[in-house]
């Protein structure tokens, strides 16, 4: 069967471009509303700091990280 194909490479290449044709047309009339919407990807940070206070770590830590999450478009 394979054969076939490699003897005939306008015939497989005819085929290609209908199957081609064929998923777009597909994919033009998929019923996208009754999938769910996407959620959003959730991003979580931990960190820990042995023998630091909660001050240390909010100084060094927490305030850094606020920092640079704060400045990523779309966050809240």
């Amino acid at each position: 069967m394979l054969r076939f194909f490699v003897d005939r490479p306008v015939f497989a290449a005819v085929i290609s471009i209908l199957i081609v044709m064929a998923g777009l047309a597909a994919g033009r009339v998929l019923p996208v509303k009754q999938y769910p919407n996407v959620v959003p990807p959730r991003v979580v940070v931990s960190a820990s700091y042995p023998g630091a206070t909660a001050e240390t770590i909010a100084e060094t830590v927490a305030a850094p990280l606020e920092a640079y999450v704060d400045g990523v478009d779309g966050m809240a």
